[in-house]
């Protein structure tokens, strides 16, 4: 059987591959992931867990806690004492009979490092304590894991926290906060033998230690934490040293590691002739992601730059997972700045993340998610242990404590949001935004009409959490003047999600004059507003590009801006849609919706931002109404430009339509069919990656900046088209829109 790690904190534009594929049927647990998402059963602490260790099917936990609890017990319920530390089953998650209380007198105790000799046999603790269960100790203390006795006899007298262990069969090396060991000046980093006995080994680090591994020939010791200097040498946050003289043997010079990030966690991957390290800064621009370097030399193999403090990492198979609090993994083709994620994993030799996405909250203390991961063999299966500050796990209460296995994946996709229209005579489209599933990225969908059990079509899609592109099905199998009914799953080809609510469309006789006019003039992002329900927004066009509302603006608004329709309404402060995918800075487009409102603190309509959930920091090419209902269309070119209705009063409670231009030929702007201001000269925009946006979005800066940036009122009918739409074009649509 193999021996299984410890690892603790001691030790863009992708949207455009993602979508419906021919491939074959998607399986649950996508290679090389071999954990599932799917969390188990665990005991929950009241407090936070730092380290953890494991040995034959038991797992150590650390920390700063007082008591723990069983899943699903709510914080103060059915709680047993433990002292900052305890020990648990790994199959069950339950507690074993191995209690040891930490303690320093008046004082908070805290154990931030556990290790287990390679024997299995003893775990060595290091923290804040000085006493285990009675027995004196000096912020170091060896456990016989048989006996569950702590030793009396080993009692080395550490000055300063230990928070890192690194034990082999003859030394125990620590770091942390050391500044000596029995009365001998250490820098940060000593050893000792199995004895207690202080060894010469000294790399003298000029800040606190973080991390701590040996190479698999025992050679050499790789250390991580907050220093700048080892032995005198300059060396940013990683060094290695020799593991008998403590000598330096590869350097890290100032820049390689960036001045305000410190490295948290190393882990050592023979397998893989690599070691990772995790990393976190503090400020802007700082390093917060993962390294690869070689077992060889040392030196890099690759590195991402996701930003979000990274505690800990561990490889399982040929996956490095991690635990951080990830918010930005843009710099690797990944999420731009959105909601934090605190659990990831990629390839140990390529940095993109694999579909494995299980998550926590921030939690307490400083915030930050999980602190450190273990995995532990019980009865053929595999179980990864994580612990931190958090207090939910993939979405559910639990505090400090969670698991998952290599075993079963039962966790299905989430339930597809579904559309349906029909605007012609001889076809219904029926659009779905993909559905998500925290350990499966590809997966297979299946529509059924009119309530029958055989699927009229079946296609398999790729989606990531922050990337759910729409799917579409054309039924041409329709007659008109007929209603049709729809529903579909999802499915990992495990589990397979209950079928969707059902959506109807009933087929027209003659095509819809207004929509149909829209897609004629090319439209690529179309947005009806038509949906009774939910956060998904159908996109009318071939392009499948769907949009998100957020904060629940009212659905079903009637009567719609044109006949037939519906609209939703936005209360002006925390309701808009934004662009499922993110896109290139168009250098010629024209932007439309219609709206109606009676408010008098303007607010944008509709623009371009660099984020979706957030306030953008980079915003243009939008429409915005002042506070008196004027309209103004701007663009940035390292100056605000913009060009305005004549007058305001277009807040007077009726329908209206703006259309806004920018191509060769400069900006215009439209209001209701006619045009209302130009520019020939303004060609450019900021040039960004960034997502449509409707109903709100930053307008700092701008020119007569209305009270709101968000738009109080309803909105309908929103498009996008890669063209500049002519003046005909535009009036043609008016007349369209609001023929009776």
């Amino acid at each position: 059987m193999r021996k299984l790690p410890v690892f603790s904190a001691a030790i863009v534009l992708a949207a455009a591959t993602l979508g419906a594929l021919s491939s074959p049927s998607a399986t649950a647990l996508q290679p090389p992931v071999g954990i599932t998402a799917d969390n188990l059963s665990t005991y929950q602490t009241n407090g936070v867990v730092w380290a953890m260790a494991q040995a034959n099917g038991v797992v150590f936990a650390g920390g700063t806690f007082s008591a723990v609890r069983p899943a699903g017990s709510a914080a103060g319920t059915n709680e047993t004492p433990a002292a900052n530390f305890a020990a648990f089953d790994a199959a069950t998650g339950a507690p074993t009979g191995c209690q040891l209380n930490f303690t320093v007198g008046s004082n908070n105790a805290t154990v931030r490092a556990l290790a287990v000799s390679p024997d299995g046999s003893t775990l060595y603790a290091g923290g804040f304590f000085g006493q285990v269960n009675g027995v004196g100790v000096s912020s170091l203390a060896a456990i016989d894991l048989a006996t569950c006795t702590v030793s009396t006899t080993f009692h080395p007298a550490v000055s300063g926290t230990v928070r890192t262990i690194a034990a082999t069969a003859g030394a125990v090396y620590f770091g942390g906060d050391v500044t000596s060991v029995g009365g001998t000046a250490r820098g940060r980093y000593a050893a000792v033998d199995t004895s207690g006995a202080l060894l010469p080994w000294s790399p003298d680090a000029d800040n606190p230690g973080r991390a701590l591994a040996i190479t698999p020939d025992g050679q050499d010791a790789i250390l991580g934490g907050d220093f700048n200097t080892v032995g005198g040498t300059a060396s940013h946050s990683l060094a290695v040293v020799d593991t008998s003289t403590g000598a330096l043997v590869k350097a890290y010079p100032p820049g390689f590691i960036d001045a305000t990030s410190v490295t948290k966690s190393i882990y050592v991957d023979p397998a893989s002739n690599a070691f990772y390290t995790g990393n976190e800064g503090t400020g802007g621009g700082v390093f917060d992601g993962r390294i690869a370097l070689s077992l060889t030399d040392f030196n890099q193999i690759w590195r991402d730059n996701c930003l979000g403090a990274t505690q800990t990492v561990a490889v399982y198979g040929t996956v490095l997972y991690s635990g951080s609090h990830a918010h930005d993994c843009s710099s690797m083709g990944e999420y731009p700045d959105s909601t934090r994620k605190h659990l990831l994993a990629e390839s140990v030799t390529d940095p993109h993340l694999l579909s494995w996405y299980p998550d926590t909250n921030d939690g307490i203390g400083e915030k930050i998610g999980p602190r450190v991961m273990t995995v532990s063999s019980s009865g053929g299966t595999d179980y990864m242990w994580v612990g931190g500050e958090f207090t939910t796990v993939n979405g559910a209460a639990q505090q400090g404590l969670t698991r998952f296995s290599n075993g079963a994946d039962t966790g299905a996709p989430t339930l597809p949001q579904t559309a349906a229209s029909s605007i012609d005579p001889g076809s219904v489209k029926v659009t779905w935004q993909s559905s998500t599933d925290n350990d499966d990225g590809t997966l297979t969908y299946r529509v059924y009409r009119n309530g029958g059990t055989t699927p009229v079509y079946t296609v398999t899609g790729d989606s990531k959490p922050w990337i759910r592109p729409q799917i579409t099905f054309t039924d041409t199998n329709v007659t008109p003047g007929v209603k049709y009914l729809y529903r579909v799953s999802a499915s990992d080809g495990t589990n397979t999600s209950a079928l969707s609510p059902n959506v109807a469309a009933t087929v027209p006789t003659t095509a819809e004059a207004y929509p149909t006019q829209v897609l004629a003039d090319g439209a690529n992002l179309y947005w009806r507003y038509d949906a009774a329900s939910g956060s998904y927004n159908a996109d009318n066009s071939a392009s499948d590009d769907s949009g998100i509302s957020v904060g629940g603006p009212v659905h079903a608004v009637t009567p719609g801006a044109v006949p037939g329709s519906k609209a939703y309404t936005f209360n002006g402060s925390t309701q808009w849609t934004y662009s499922d995918r993110q896109h290139p800075t168009p250098s010629t487009y024209s932007i439309e919706t219609w709206f109606k409102t009676t408010t008098t603190s303007g607010g944008k309509l509709i623009g371009f931002g660099n984020l979706p959930t957030e306030t953008s920091g980079n915003y243009d090419k939008h429409i915005y109404m002042t506070n008196s209902g004027q309209l103004i269309f701007g663009v940035y070119t390292g100056t605000t430009r913009t060009i305005a209705t004549p007058g305001g009063g277009y807040n007077d409670g009726a329908w209206h339509q703006v259309v806004a231009t920018q191509g060769p030929n400069g900006m215009r702007l439209y209001v209701d069919g006619v045009l209302k201001a130009s520019n020939t000269s303004i060609t450019t925009s900021q040039n960004f990656n960034g997502y449509w946006r409707v109903g709100g979005d930053n307008l700092n800066g701008w020119p007569s900046q209305p009270s709101s940036n968000f738009f109080a009122g309803s909105i309908d009918e929103a498009a996008v088209f890669p063209t500049v739409l002519s003046a005909s074009q535009v009036a043609n649509q008016y007349a369209l829109g609001t023929a009776p």
